[in-house]
């Protein structure tokens, strides 16, 4: 069993990012700009949305972050994030999810400039994806297509599933290893809460993505030997042995899938580094294209 180290992997794509923003300043005095707006005072938003300004700093990206308190109205989230797409200086603009429920999440995304969607959340962005052209791809399976590509897995002619099937992660992921690329090229199955035979599906697969949000749903009863296994889920579970109260699990149960696996991603340390890496090509390929 091998670990798909997202701390490995994400730092060698900042390595890179890091060199390719000082050769784009020298060749054209332009610095990439990532905007974010955090809306309310959530704890795991709080910590993601710090987490990207970090790494905007850490590779020579310009970063700016709007604060809204949680009860603001639906027009002042708008006029912030239309300013944000006049702004010439502006290559990406990220809207920090969840939202209030008072908003509309899905009206609020379509209005980000879709030349700006480094989140691949617009449905421009993912439409372009089922047809193949070159788009935004969402920021958390675009991570872990590179760490696929990194660890050279040998996607082709396997069978994958992918449970849970959100627009953010399920959906565009399954596309994604079934296209003709490297990786890529798998026989996909989307599985969702209404599946029939989860179990049984599960255990045909060579590539298992679990993305459904529950807390080590994925056991080691549904996982064939020498599977890869890619763990997306990332839930606060109150822990008093922890300084922060709480310990961070995924969908997988991790100490009992592990030892059945080729390759598993870690909880944390694996896809969600890899999501903010993903994030930070999507803002630099926008403003190169700029």
């Amino acid at each position: 069993m091998q670990i798909l180290d997202g701390k490995i992997v994400s730092q060698a794509v900042k390595d890179d990012l890091k060199q390719q923003t000082l050769d784009l300043k020298a060749k054209a005095g332009k610095t990439p700009h990532l905007a974010a707006i955090l809306v309310g005072t959530d704890g795991a938003s709080e910590t993601y949305v710090a987490s990207k300004i970090k790494s905007c700093e850490e590779i020579g990206f310009k970063s700016s972050l709007q604060r809204f308190q949680s009860d603001i109205d639906e027009s002042t989230l708008v006029e912030a994030i239309e300013a944000l797409n006049r702004d010439a200086d502006v290559d990406g603009i990220l809207v920090q999810l969840p939202l209030p429920k008072h908003f509309n999440e899905e009206k609020i995304i379509n209005l980000i400039a879709p030349e700006k969607d480094v989140d691949g959340f617009h449905p421009i962005s993912l439409g372009k994806l089922v047809q193949g052209l070159p788009t935004f791809i969402s920021a958390t399976p675009y991570g872990i297509m590179l760490l696929l590509k990194h660890y050279n897995i040998d996607t082709v002619g396997k069978h994958a599933v992918v449970i849970g099937r959100s627009n953010i992660v399920g959906r565009p992921m399954s596309i994604l290893l079934s296209q003709n690329t490297n990786p890529g090229n798998c026989t996909v199955t989307l599985c969702h809460s209404k599946t029939q035979n989860l179990k049984d599906i599960c255990l045909q697969a060579d590539i298992i993505v679990a993305a459904l949000g529950k807390v080590s749903f994925l056991t080691a009863d549904m996982v064939k030997e020498n599977a890869v296994v890619i763990d997306v889920g990332i839930t606060r579970v109150a822990d008093s042995s922890k300084k922060s109260g709480f310990a961070l699990k995924g969908d997988v149960d991790f100490e009992n899938v592990a030892p059945k696996c080729s390759y598993i991603t870690p909880v944390p340390g694996g896809v969600g580094l890899m999501t903010i890496a993903a994030l930070l090509m999507n803002t630099f390929n926008a403003c190169v294209k700029k």
